[in-house]
Parts: structure tokens; sequence; C-alpha cells
């Protein structure tokens, strides 16, 4: 099948880890003809620039959006910076993938959706999780048929408390459930097609997260999310683990059971095991290192010989092939990514009131 290519000039508009990782996919695509990136740290937004031959690196999100030579746009600001520069690109019709949550309310994931839909412009959000190939050889099976009809589905999601501290930092708002949890929230939404969530009912505990200053963060969180055709899924996570617990990111089982079958997903990464005594760099969390790591656990994926392995790199050439011929893609959608916004805001609601909270949510989220 031959497609023809349509030229991108892209922004990448953040110019932290995940903004980097972007860049670099970018600048390697066959597709990409003009580069630009920002940050608020104009400094940081010209180190990357450099290293990745940027055409244009600025300490302006407004300038290198609407630039003329740009057609596509990335946000890979942190998560409470996510509203104005997805506005601003969609106002000026150009398609946007911006990280996960889509905003950090309902009311603003509301302003993004309206603004697509008025501007008729495509918007995507990265949940990388969707290219990792286990779970989209598993969607492949649910869509086939394989398991039947889905009534229920279990997962849990285990990370150090190093990387939780260093999320918390960046902005104390985002909480184990609303900034990691999504994705697995996500992914069974993915799995269950158009069967949507109507009820969750959350518990939580903690002590590690709130001694360090952090009053609404619980250690542990535990979730059961009932969909429209009596389907009950539940789902757990745990930030708090210690902080040389000898993993790089996400130590995940997920269980998926159908009437004629189940997927089993065991990723907590325990098949490779380094051991050094020079230690193995943190890739999230700066000056952290392990003496023992499961090798290949980092959850967006990992350089090795210049090349980008793993689901962000997946995601962002899919995204990219998508745009510049067409070729379709299973990025989470705009309407996708504020319904896993609506459910990671009960579970917290929820686990705050003791109470079961019906979907959709009324106003004031």
């Amino acid at each position: 099948m031959r497609f023809d290519r349509k030229e991108l000039g892209v922004a990448v508009v953040g110019a932290g880890r995940i903004g980097t990782h972007r860049s670099r996919l970018a600048a390697q695509h066959p597709a990409v003809r003009f580069l630009a990136v920002s940050d608020i740290d104009a400094d940081r937004a010209r180190a990357l620039g450099e290293r990745v031959g940027a055409q244009v690196a600025s300490g302006s999100n407004e300038e290198i959006i609407s630039h003329p030579d740009v057609n596509v746009v990335v946000v890979s600001t942190s998560e409470f910076a996510h509203v104005e520069p997805v506005l601003q690109a969609l106002e000026l019709g150009k398609p946007v993938l911006v990280e996960k949550p889509i905003a950090m309310s309902l009311e603003d994931a509301d302003r993004i959706m309206a603004s697509a839909e008025k501007n008729k412009v495509d918007l995507r959000v990265g949940y990388i999780m969707r290219y990792k190939r286990r779970y989209f050889l598993g969607k492949e099976q649910i869509e086939e048929g394989r398991l039947g009809r889905l009534v229920g589905a279990t997962g849990r999601v285990f990370n150090s408390r190093a990387q939780a501290f260093e999320i918390l930092k960046r902005s104390a708002d985002a909480t184990p459930v609303l900034d990691v949890l999504t994705y697995y929230v996500d992914m069974m939404c993915w799995f269950m097609g158009g069967n949507r969530p109507v009820e969750v009912f959350c518990r939580g505990n903690g002590i590690v997260f709130k001694e360090a200053g952090y009053p609404k963060v619980d250690d542990v969180s535990w979730a059961i999310i009932t969909f429209a055709d009596g389907a009950v899924v539940n789902l757990g996570i745990c930030y708090s683990l210690p902080a040389k617990y000898p993993t790089a990111g996400q130590s995940v089982r997920l269980e998926v059971i159908g009437t004629d079958g189940v997927l089993m997903f065991d990723e907590d990464h325990k098949e490779n095991i380094l051991y050094t005594e020079k230690g193995y760099p943190h890739a999230y969390v700066p000056d952290h290192s392990l003496p023992m790591v499961f090798l290949g656990s980092t959850s967006s994926g990992d350089w090795a010989l210049d090349n980008m392995y793993g689901p962000i790199g997946d995601e962002t050439r899919g995204w990219l092939d998508y745009l510049s011929t067409g070729r379709p893609c299973h990025l989470a959608t705009a309407e996708d990514a504020r319904q896993t916004l609506e459910v990671t805001i009960a579970m917290e609601e929820s686990a705050r009131t003791g109470d079961a909270v019906k979907l959709p949510l009324g106003e004031g989220h």
C-alpha cells in the first residue's frame, strides 16, 4: 500500500524529560522538515534545540506554536500547564498531541474539547501504555471476540517513592491516582470499548507522603469501577515502595476476564536484572541511582544505541505517521481522555468521602 507523505513542522512545548523524548523522536522522523522547541526555561530550550538540531528554540511557547512553519504541536509541559498551549494550537487549527492527563479538571477538559470541536482539529492524548506490545495485542484479542463478553478485570501498579516525590515536586496535585493509575483506567476503558463506567468506589491509606507534606496523597489506593453492563474492574496503586526498590518505572499486573477467555499480563520486569557497584542512573529522578535494577522497567521506554525502544517511541512515531500519511493510529482521543479523567477524579472523591460516586459527575470537578 502506497501513502502520499505530508511534510510536518513540529513544535514541542516543554523541554523536560518527555519533551526531550518527543523532540528526539520527531527529529528522526522522515516526514519532519521543521522542528521548534520551547520551555519557560529558555536556556533549557536552547540546550535541547542544539541537541536535536531544531530550527527554532525559544523561551516562549506562543512563539513556536504560532510559527508559520509549524503545522502540528506536541504539548509536553507539566500537567497543570497543559491548557493554554493546547488551546492556542487548536485555535490556530494545528493538530495536537498532549501528555496525559488532558487537564487537571473536567472544566478545563471541556474547554479543550469544545475548542477542538469548534475548530475541527484532531487532538490526541499521550496514554503511551496503549503502545506497549502486550496491551495492543490484548486489545486485538478482545476485538476478535476471543474473550467473549468481558465481565471483569483486576490490576495493580507499584513504583518507588523516589519517582513519586519527583512527580509531586512538579505538581502537588499530580497524585498517583490522577497521574499514574490514569494509564490503567484508560487501558480498561479501552478494553471495554463503548461500555461506559457508571460508578466508582475507592479506599486509600497513607503515611509516607502525608508525613512528607503532601496531605492529599495516599500511599495506597484501591478502587472498584462498575461499567454500564455490570462489568466490574478493581484497580490499585502503590507509589510508596522504598526509594531503592529496583524498578526504574511501573511494575504492573493486569488480568481481564471474559465469558470465553482471560488475558493475564505480568509486567513486573523481574526477568532482566542488572547489578552494578557503579550505580544505574534513574531516567526519571535526577541524581538517583540504583545498585540493582529491573532492566527495561522504565515506563516510557529506553534509548539504546541512539534509538528509542518502548511505548513513547512507538506512540510518537505512530502519531507522526498518522498525520503525514493517514495511516490509522490508536492514540487516545480527547473523549477517551476526558472519560478517564472523570473516573480518576471520582476515585479521589470516593476515597475522601467514603461514598460510592455515580458517573457522570456534576459541575465543579
